[in-house]
């Protein structure tokens, strides 16, 4: 029983194994050869088709080689060879007749050679021919009869040579081609009936060539074309209804030209496209009409252009928009309010690197499945209290790069997704109106990323600290009430000096010790009037016309300056309070007066004192080190001259 096993074993073994043994026996050295018929021929030792090959290859792939011809038969007895490739070698020449012994071909790869014609008719044979590369070559012309008999083709790449004006007839009997690359010539134009018979094409390639008209009715056979790539040519206009034919089309890309506009209606009539890219043009204006019905669009690219506002309406007939790409516009200022309306599925929406000063409080709230939302590089000064509220989906979004001083403190607290906060690099102002964002950062250090580059800008002294690093008892002042400054054009008060605030704002108050029975004061910025018995007699006020605030801790109340009968002008006129409580002194400029104060820190004093002794003490040691030197030197140098003008023994 066990001999039979094993003896069983050993057939299968043989006959598994039999077919790799005689390929490999059948192998040229530079190639691999594979049972299922696949042989590979690789390396510089290669001037032609190798003789030797397995009786049932029928794919040949040479690569690498220094073959340069493709003699009358190279590929003669390949009954069973059906695809056959020579890429990335120096071939230079076919012979008229070289595929006339392997008609059976159905796929041809001759791409990245030094073909600079080709024989005429030299493919005719081949009439079951499905692909034919011919790409990476320098082929400037093909002749008319070129294609004659490839009635069967499918793929034909032409991609990378130095084709310019191919002839309007030069397709005609391609009827069955499904797939054409003229991308990366040098083609200027296109005869207006050169695709007139690809009836059946799906994919044309255009882009990367020097197109500068797009003739009207060029497409208008194409009705089953679903990708079309025009991008990277010289087109300044486009004729109406040029792309009116295209009701099968999914991809349209029409980026780097030179477009300056766009006429009416010119994207009407395709309603199952999914991508349009109209970016890198120098755009003026696009009409109220241009976009018609498309629900299964998902991308739109519109970026890099000269734009400085679009209609309201551009997007509406885009219904299912996942991604728009809607950036780089370094004109664009302002975006209409319901330019996002009809949106509902859009996931990522890009706006940064424009020129956007200002945004409406309702230009995100049918956005209701955004995830992602740039507004990092703009100009933005500051943001409406409730413009991400209806984001409840959000996970990242980027105002970096803006010009906001400062945020609401509720701005992000409907996105309960957000994740990720961009907000470094703006000026953000650290007085009383930076409260609640600065709080809000504290609870979510988490969600802003780049915390620690979201750096105070003003007041000076909060300079380079970061807006999270803010303590909430550092705003007490900001509870307060702010009254503002007066004085008294009679009798010769004594005053103490106090601060309080009216929603974020402080200004500088002046009170009086004179008896008053009510003194009166206006609240700067509110409506109502503030009155406070006393049992002295009243006093004729004056209110200071400027409000003037103030990002110091609470001031004590304190008798620190006196107030002469007849005040300086200068001095009323305006004042800024910098810092507190400590006064310092005060300099006039243009009507403002600067009143600088030390801080009342006295680690801080002490630090700074004990620092400037240490300088001056290590000045005084580096003088007397130094006249010590000096001393030393002179003594030196004395008694050099004394040995030179007595040397001993004379």
């Amino acid at each position: 029983m066990d001999s039979h096993f094993r003896g069983a074993l050993w057939t299968i073994l043989i006959l598994f194994t039999l077919p790799h043994l005689t390929y490999n026996m059948l192998c040229p050295s530079s190639c691999l050869c594979n049972f299922r018929g696949a042989v590979k021929c690789v390396g510089d030792t290669i001037t032609d088709i190798p003789k030797q090959l397995p009786v049932h290859t029928y794919l040949l792939q040479l690569n690498g080689t220094i073959m340069n011809v493709i003699n009358e038969q190279s590929l003669a007895n390949r009954d069973l060879l059906l695809r056959f490739s020579l890429t990335h070698s120096h071939l230079h020449t076919i012979h008229p007749r070289a595929f006339h012994v392997a008609p059976q071909l159905k796929s041809v790869k001759l791409s990245y050679n030094d073909l600079s014609t080709l024989p005429a008719r030299v493919f005719s044979p081949m009439t079951t021919l499905e692909q034919l590369h011919l790409d990476g070559n320098q082929l400037e012309t093909i002749a008319p009869d070129m294609f004659e008999g490839l009635v069967g083709l499918l793929d034909l790449d032409l991609n990378r040579n130095k084709l310019s004006s191919p002839s309007s007839d030069v397709f005609d009997k391609l009827s069955s081609l499904t797939f054409l690359n003229l991308g990366r010539n040098s083609i200027k134009k296109l005869p207006p009936t050169i695709f007139h018979s690809l009836t059946n094409l799906n994919q044309l390639m255009l882009y990367n060539n020097e197109l500068e008209v797009l003739e009207p009715g060029i497409f208008d056979k194409l009705i089953n074309l679903e990708e079309l790539k025009i991008h990277q040519n010289y087109i300044t206009s486009l004729s109406p209804q040029v792309f009116w034919s295209l009701k099968n089309l999914r991809v349209l890309t029409l980026s780097s030209n030179r477009l300056q506009a766009i006429p009416e209606k010119s994207f009407y009539n395709m309603p199952k496209l999914r991508k349009l890219t109209i970016y890198n043009n120098p755009l003026l204006s696009l009409p109220d009409q241009l976009m018609g019905h498309m629900p299964d669009i998902i991308d739109f690219y519109l970026y890099a252009t000269n734009l400085t506002t679009v209609p309201g309406n551009l997007f509406a007939n885009m219904s299912g928009l996942l991604r728009l790409n809607f950036h780089l516009n370094d004109h664009l200022r302002e975006l209409p309010s319901d330019l996002f309306c009809c949106l509902p599925k859009l996931e990522k929406l890009s706006l940064r690197s424009n020129n956007l000063h200002y945004l409406h409080p309702r230009l995100f709230s049918g956005l209701t499945t955004l995830g992602i939302l740039f507004l990092n590089d703009n100009k933005l000064q500051s943001l409406p209290d409730d413009i991400f509220q209806d984001l409840s989906r959000v996970v990242s979004i980027d105002l970096k790069n803006n010009q906001l001083m400062t945020l609401p403190g509720d701005s992000f607290l409907s996105n309960t997704a957000l994740k990720a906060l961009g907000l470094s690099g703006n000026p953000w102002d650290c007085t009383c109106s930076i409260r609640g964002i600065a709080k809000w950062i504290r609870h979510n250090e988490h969600v802003v990323l780049d915390r620690q580059d979201v750096i105070c800008h003003s007041p000076t002294y909060q300079l380079l600290r970061t807006v999270g690093s803010l303590r909430d008892e550092e705003f007490n002042f900001c509870d307060t009430m702010t009254v503002t400054p007066s004085y008294f054009l009679t009798h010769k008060p004594i005053k103490t000096f106090h601060t309080t605030s009216t929603r974020g704002q402080t200004t500088v108050a002046a009170s009086t010790t004179t008896p008053s029975p009510k003194t009166s004061t206006i609240i700067q910025g509110a409506t109502q009037q503030s009155t406070t018995p006393s049992s002295q007699p009243s006093l004729h006020t004056t209110v200071l016309p400027t409000t003037l605030q103030t990002p110091t801790p609470t001031l004590p109340n304190k008798e620190f300056l006196s107030i002469p009968e007849t005040p300086s002008p200068p001095f009323y006129e305006m004042l800024v309070i910098e810092q507190g409580p400590e006064f310092v002194h005060h300099n006039p400029h243009k009507a403002w007066v600067y009143v600088w104060f030390l801080p009342s820190d006295m680690t801080m004093t002490g630090l700074l004192m004990f620092s400037h002794i240490l300088l001056v003490v290590t000045g005084l040691v580096l003088i007397l080190g130094a006249l010590f030197y000096m001393y030393r030197l002179n003594k030196t140098v004395n008694e050099l001259k004394t040995e030179c003008a007595h040397p001993p023994g004379l």
